[in-house]
């Protein structure tokens, strides 16, 4: 069975299953970068190196962004187009998100080099940490067309059905830097300048990897000379589908940069130092359910775009499930032992411990219904639906979470700042709830005109009653 047939005609649950473990490995060491530049320059280092990254973690969201705009976009239109066998013009999308991920990172980087100085100082940087915020910068910027690729064209092979491929495109280049992270910070000593050239070169590994599976390796779709050509038409349509997800990485970026002011107001270093390992963690959890949703989009929009709805619905009810089990059982592990995790980033630094040890318990309390958001915001990507997809993915963070994060502190100081995400989380799906309610009672009446388009996710009469 191939893997048009198989999306079409298999299992839900063993698809699911499929698409999303290599999925949710991936996002997982995906994730680990962030956490690994933590914890060695954290124990090599020292606290002030934690506070500079977090500094910089802003513009590398800015990346991300752009990464995720070109490369969820692109995948949404190629499970589409694949579903609707026309692998051509599949490849003419991937060719021209090809292009994209190389240029836009090179003009982002332009531009930073140009006004490193103001910029992190405008993302939160004292005058003690921009000297480490700029080392370690500045060399993550010289290879932001290799993260880009790397980041970005993975949601290619995923969306072709190779998950497993995927998942090890990512594997490589975070284990690459794992092991040169160990080498240059702890046993050379190189300090924060060593945790920046050990990620770009996991990412110079990673995209050189992506890039000969999609020139000469056995991939469905190839990276043609004659599809490295912008067309109008299909940029428009990748921007308008990955804007949703865009939109948020910028808002995320927003939000930290935010976060990072009323940190330093009414924390200091210390308290920019703790959110970067609670940051770390944040990321750890939230990639679990994001690779949950990634493995289900090509289920989703390949049998969207076959009129298959009763998949489709199936599709979305189990990633649901599988989504919210991993945010409570994340939640429970964050709340059971705090101090073993802040440990892990600054042993040595009692008062760091103890105020992120406090912070993650504050911050994480709501948040077994991220699986339920997320998921569901990823399902309005997944059928083209960029409105709805954009609202949904900007409610948590520009709706909700940057007025809250303006307000509450000058209520609550520090404790405002730590209170916000759980406030944002249950608004954020109480707003979820109510578009999907809708999107099911669209699909229900759709599928009620299609043969075996039955099966509806959810049962409206019984929330009317």
């Amino acid at each position: 069975m191939d893997s048009t047939t198989e999306l079409r005609d298999g299992k839900i649950s063993s698809l699911l299953w499929k698409f999303s473990w290599p999925a949710v490995i991936a996002m997982l060491v995906n994730s680990i970068y962030n956490i690994i530049d933590r914890i060695f320059v954290g124990r090599g280092v020292g606290s002030i190196a934690i506070a500079a990254i977090t500094v910089a973690f802003p513009i590398m969201l800015i990346l991300m962004a752009v990464s995720v705009l070109i490369g969820v976009g692109a995948t949404s239109l190629i499970s589409i187009r694949l579903g609707e066998k026309k692998p051509e013009e599949a490849e003419k999308i991937a060719g021209n998100a090809t292009l994209l991920l190389i240029s836009l990172p090179l003009c982002i980087s332009i531009i930073y080099f140009l006004f490193s100085d103001p910029i992190l100082t405008f993302f939160g940087a004292s005058a003690e940490v921009l000297p480490y915020a700029k080392d370690f910068t500045h060399i993550i910027m010289l290879a932001s067309a290799l993260g880009s690729i790397s980041m970005g064209m993975v949601n290619f092979i995923r969306a072709e059905g190779n998950p497993r491929m995927a998942m090890y495109t990512q594997i490589i280049g975070t284990v690459i830097n794992i092991v040169l992270n160990y080498i240059f910070v702890i046993r050379l000593g190189i300090g924060i300048k060593g945790s920046a050239l050990a990620t770009i070169c996991g990412q110079i590994f990673s995209s050189i990897w992506v890039l000969s599976y999609f020139l000469w390796g056995p991939s469905l779709l190839k990276i043609r000379l004659k599809n490295l050509r912008l067309q109008k038409n299909i940029v428009i349509s990748i921007v308008s589908i990955g804007f949703a997800p865009f939109s948020m990485q910028l808002a995320n970026s927003l939000q930290n940069t935010i976060l990072n002011k009323a940190l330093m107001t009414y924390g200091g270093d210390m308290a920019l130092s703790a959110m970067g390992i609670v940051g770390s963690v944040a990321t750890l959890m939230f990639m679990p359910i994001l690779g949950v949703s990634q493995g289900a989009q090509p289920i989703i929009g390949f049998n969207y775009g076959a009129l298959q709805f009763n998949r489709v619905r199936e599709a979305l009810k189990k990633a649901i499930i599988v989504g919210t089990i991993i945010a409570v059982v994340s939640t429970a592990v964050v709340h059971l032992w705090p101090t073993q995790i802040a440990n892990m980033f600054s042993s040595n630094d009692i008062k760091l411990t103890r105020l992120t040890a406090h912070a993650m318990s504050v911050f994480f309390l709501m948040f077994p219904v991220a699986g339920f958001q997320i998921v569901c915001s990823q399902y309005f990507q997944a059928v083209n639906k960029p409105i709805q997809s954009t609202i949904l993915g900007l409610s948590r963070q520009l709706l909700l979470l940057i007025p809250l994060l303006l307000i509450l502190p000058h209520f609550w100081g520090i404790e405002g700042v730590w209170r916000t995400p759980p406030i944002a989380d249950i608004l954020s799906a109480l707003i979820t709830a109510g578009f999907v309610f809708l999107e099911m009672k669209h699909i229900n009446s759709r599928s009620s005109c299609i043969p075996n388009g039955s099966s509806p996710l959810v049962d409206s009469s019984k929330i009317n009653s």
